[in-house]
C-alpha cells in the first residue's frame, strides 16, 4: 500500500495547530456579577462545540439559571457555525485580524435561520463520521471505512474529541492508503469554502491522476474547478478544506 501520510512531521504541524482566543459574554445577557472574558487555544481541526464545555462553564457560574439556554456563538455579528472545522471559521471570517480571536458567546436568541441545532456531542459525532463516510465513497468507493469496526470508528472519533494525535492517526491512515497501481484515490475529497458569495462552498469530482498519466497539483485543480480565484500573477486567495 502506498501512504498520502508520509510526511508526519507536517501532519502533526497541521494536527497541533492553535488558534489563541478571547471568548466574551454578550453585553445584553443577564448576569449577577461581572463576567470575566475566557481565554482558551482552539484546535484549527476540531469544532467549537466540541471543545468549549470549560467555557460555557465559566460563564454559567454568573449568570441565574433560568436565563441559560442554548450556547452559540458569533463574531462580529456573524454567527459561527458549529459544523466548520475551528480552522475554517476562522480563515473565512478573521483571518486578517489581531489575535487573539475575539469571540461573543450568548445564550438567548438562538439563530434558527442560521445555525443548526447541536444538544449534544453525538450529533456532532455523527457529523464527523458523516464526513469521513463521504471522503471514503469518494476515495475507495466505501470499502475502507465499512471493512472498519464500530471500535475503529469510535477511536476516530475519541482521537478528534480528545486531541490525541496518535489515536486519531492509528486509524486515519488506513483510510489514506492506496494501491501503488491506482498512483491515487479514484477522487480527491474537497470543498472550497466561499465567504463573500451566496454558494458557501464549491464540491466536484476531480481525480488526482490527467488522462495523460501526470500527477495533478493543487494549481490544476483550482483552474478547473474555481478559475475565479486564480489571480493574473498565478496566485490565489482562497479557504481550502478537506472534506476529511
Amino acid at each position: 500500500m502506498c501512504l498520502m501520510t508520509d510526511d508526519k512531521d507536517v501532519l502533526r504541524d497541521v494536527w497541533f495547530g492553535r488558534i489563541p482566543t478571547c471568548f466574551t459574554l454578550y453585553q445584553d445577557e443577564i448576569t449577577e456579577r461581572e463576567a470575566e472574558p475566557y481565554y482558551l487555544l482552539l484546535p484549527r481541526i476540531s469544532y467549537l462545540t466540541l471543545v468549549t464545555d470549560k467555557v460555557k462553564k465559566h460563564f454559567q457560574k454568573v449568570m441565574r439559571q433560568e436565563e441559560v439556554s442554548e450556547i452559540w456563538f458569533e463574531y462580529e455579528g456573524t454567527p459561527l457555525k458549529w459544523h466548520y472545522p475551528i480552522g475554517l471559521l476562522f480563515d473565512l471570517h478573521a483571518s486578517t485580524t489581531a489575535l487573539p480571536w475575539s469571540i461573543t458567546v450568548h445564550f438567548k436568541n438562538f439563530p434558527e435561520k442560521d445555525l443548526l441545532h447541536c444538544h449534544s456531542k453525538d450529533v456532532i459525532e455523527a457529523h464527523f463520521m458523516a464526513c469521513i463516510k463521504e471522503a471514503d465513497a469518494l476515495k475507495h468507493k466505501s470499502q475502507v471505512i465499512n471493512e472498519m469496526q464500530k471500535k475503529d470508528h469510535k477511536q476516530l472519533w475519541m482521537g478528534l474529541q480528545n486531541d490525541k494525535f496518535e489515536q486519531f492517526w492509528a486509524i486515519n491512515r488506513k483510510l489514506m492508503e492506496y494501491p501503488p497501481e491506482d498512483n491515487g484515490f479514484r477522487y480527491i475529497p474537497f470543498r472550497i469554502y466561499q465567504a463573500t458569495t451566496e454558494r458557501p462552498f464549491i464540491q466536484k469530482l476531480f481525480r488526482p491522476i490527467a488522462s495523460g498519466g501526470q500527477l495533478h497539483t493543487l494549481g490544476d485543480l483550482l483552474k478547473d474547478v474555481c478559475p475565479s480565484a486564480i489571480t493574473p500573477e498565478g496566485t490565489a486567495e482562497i479557504t481550502f478544506c478537506p472534506i476529511r
